[in-house]
Parts: C-alpha cells; structure tokens; sequence
C-alpha cells in the first residue's frame, strides 16, 4: 500500500484528488493539508510515501515545503500540482526536490501512474515540461560557467548520451531506438548515473547535468 499525502490550498481540489485515488486500491489518502507548513507537519507525523504538492499556496508554497521536506525526510517522493504545464515555479521545484510534475486536469489515471512511478524510484516529466524545465535551468546558469571536470571523468561518454536523450524528453523505448540497444540496457545505465552523481532520480539527474554544464544543449 502506498501511503499519499495530498497538499492543495483549494479544498475542492483535494475532494476531487483523493476522490481520483480512491479508484486504485494500492494507495491510501492518509492525510491532507492546505498549506505548505501543514504539509511539513503532516509529513513529520504520517511519514507518507509519497506527497502529492500544490505549488502556490499560502503561509509557504510548495517550492519551499518541498525543499524542506526534501531534506528533512529524504524518502519522501514529491510530486508537483499547478494548472499550467509551463507554471513558472516547476524548475524551482525540480531543483528542490521533486521527482516529478503533473498537470492538475491529468486524467485520474496518468495521477495514480504517476504516484506508483515516483514510488518505485522514477520520475514524472512530460516531454512539453522536459523542454521548459530544460530552457528554464538552461537559462539560469551563467554562459561561462565550464562543465564540471570531476563529474565528467567518472561519466561515459554512453552515459552522457542517455542524458542528453533524457533532456531531450525522450522515454526509454525511444532512447533505446535512438541507440539501437535494449530498454534494459538504457536503465541500466541510467542506475548507474545515478549512483555516479548521487542522485536518486531521473529528474535531479537532469538537473545537476544543465546546472553542472554536462551536456551541451546548442547543438539541438
């Protein structure tokens, strides 16, 4: 049972989450909150699985519960709730610590997938929101700034390639088709990425590669 904790300042926004959840048997609703310093406190007490996380809310927004969270109970996964695909907060939520971003009209389907996703070690990018994430971290890192020699020597170059794919918005069927390998061969590298830069998904994965100027992003 995954145990999801749904945090929305709007309460009927919240009513019509748990009600999506509800459809799958293998999550449970165990708490709700309406802010940001809510969500830390529901987190200290319920230790949910995984936190579903509205981004503008009173008293403190997403961005910075889940920084918080992120740090203080680190195997907590966090999903991203707005409105928009192109919501201005979605890179600083990324770079807090969110292993993914939804759309609040996703389907009640693509919410519960994206739940198990995020729990089993996964992350939650469309590809429209891959690219706005892509040009807004792109954006904020200075032009001079030279990639990050340690990093790079313990990269492959078959390493960096599945990054620069995975920036791309590609999917693992689709990066193995652009490689001529397996599926399973595109995840095994990327398990060991993550263990080459400390990271435990595919999301910080991206992040530390634009913001440590890994890959180069002109050449698209």
């Amino acid at each position: 049972m995954v145990k999801v904790l749904v945090v929305d300042d709007e309460s009927l926004i919240r009513n019509i989450l748990k009600d999506y959840l509800s459809s799958d048997e293998s999550l449970e609703v165990v708490g709700e909150a309406s802010n940001g310093k809510l969500a830390i406190s529901q987190a200290r007490a319920l230790q949910p699985d995984v936190i579903l996380m509205d981004m503008q809310m009173p008293l403190m927004d997403g961005v910075e519960a889940t920084q918080y969270i992120h740090h203080s109970f680190p195997n907590i996964r966090i999903l991203g709730l707005s409105t928009f695909a192109t919501d201005r907060y979605v890179v600083e939520l990324l770079r807090a610590g969110a292993s993914g971003y939804l759309v609040k009209d996703s389907r009640p389907e693509e919410i519960t997938s994206a739940i198990h996703t995020v729990h089993d070690g996964g992350s939650v990018l469309s590809p429209e929101v891959t690219r706005y994430v892509v040009q807004g971290l792109e954006q904020s890192v200075p032009a001079e700034i030279s990639p990050d020699e340690e990093l790079m020597s313990v990269l492959t170059a078959k390493e960096i390639e599945v990054i620069e794919l995975l920036a791309r918005g590609l999917n693992n069927k689709e990066m193995a088709a652009e490689l001529f390998v397996t599926e399973s061969t595109i995840k095994a590298r990327f398990v060991k990425i993550m263990e080459k830069m400390q990271v435990r998904d595919r999301v910080q994965i991206l992040v530390k590669a634009i913001e440590h100027n890994l890959i180069n992003l002109k050449t698209w």
